[in-house]
């Protein structure tokens, strides 16, 4: 991709992270939230699309349903450890499992442990919590198998997967090996911090995440809003990677915070260079890259556990 000028994104400065913000411009309009649902859909399936790579070799890939829920496993030679479940993003409302069909397969061979995506029912025509219990639904086959589970997530995926680690923990449930919530969205305080400062970030405003928070969640709820948890004692390890360039960035370091007083090992990834979905910018920037290879070793170090 050619190098875009600096003066189009002036709060980026990674040569990478500029050529992917134009590229996926042209794919999906920065006002996509004005167009109907079915418009937001085909345009965020055309974005993935363009930017998706090639699977890794010696990936087996096995499509599934629980109950009405379709799933697909990634299954790397050889396997070994818990089983990671994935959640993607896209605002609760976009994604499937050919969204993060490339992102999931790579995981899987640098963990070298099968990833298995969830196709959770989309708001709004399923708000919360139905996306929550598709993802329950799968989490509790897995736990099946006897290996404990990993939660992963990017986005809306990063929510999903911190509240299922909070409902494991109210239920009893598990084991749950750890939690890697990627730029999540948890529900913080919208008028202060990153929510100001990164209100216009590219790819991903404020007025963005508020509007996905409305289709989504209806009244406010604790599985819905993880950071309105009152105990974060007794929960999942978790390894956090926070966006500088998002207004979602300080919500990842509040749940850090709060994990860390509860005495809940954590890790936080703060990438000052990196936006919002930069997971598909894992090609074209080098920031962005690295900060995969750091996922990937977590996922296995939880995996493993």
């Amino acid at each position: 991709m050619k190098d875009v000028p600096p003066t189009k994104y002036p709060s980026v400065t990674d040569p990478g992270i500029r050529a992917f913000l134009a590229e996926g411009e042209r794919l999906y309009p920065a006002d996509a939230v004005s167009f109907t649902m079915a418009e937001q859909r085909a345009f965020y399936d055309r974005y993935c699309a363009h930017f998706r790579k090639p699977r890794p070799a010696g990936i087996a890939v096995e499509d599934f349903s629980v109950g009405h829920v379709p799933c697909r496993r990634y299954r790397p030679a050889p396997a070994g450890g818990a089983p990671v479940l994935y959640l993607h993003g896209g605002g609760y409302v976009v994604g499937g499992l050919d969204s993060h069909d490339d992102i999931c397969a790579e995981l899987a061979a640098g963990a070298a442990t099968d990833v298995i995506a969830v196709h959770y029912l989309l708001a709004p025509e399923h708000p919360f919590p139905a996306a929550l219990e598709d993802a329950w639904a799968v989490m509790a086959q897995l736990l099946a198998e006897g290996r404990g589970v990993v939660l992963a997530g990017d986005s809306a995926g990063g929510n999903l997967s911190a509240a299922l680690a909070i409902r494991a923990r109210d239920e009893g449930v598990g084991p749950i090996k750890g939690q890697v919530l990627i730029y999540p969205g948890l529900g913080g305080d919208h008028t202060q911090g990153s929510y100001i400062t990164q209100a216009h970030a590219p790819g991903l405003s404020t007025a963005d995440v508020l509007y996905y928070r409305d289709v989504y969640k209806g009244a406010p709820h604790k599985l819905a809003e993880p950071l309105r948890e009152t105990d974060f004692s007794r929960l999942a390890p978790a390894f956090l990677v926070a966006a500088g360039i998002d207004p979602l960035h300080d919500d990842c370091l509040a749940y850090a915070e709060r994990l860390k007083a509860a005495g809940v090992a954590v890790e936080v990834r703060d990438e000052p260079l990196l936006v919002h979905a930069f997971l598909r910018a894992r090609h074209i920037s080098r920031p962005a890259a690295e900060s995969f290879a750091a996922i990937v070793r977590a996922l296995k170090d939880f995996a493993r556990r």
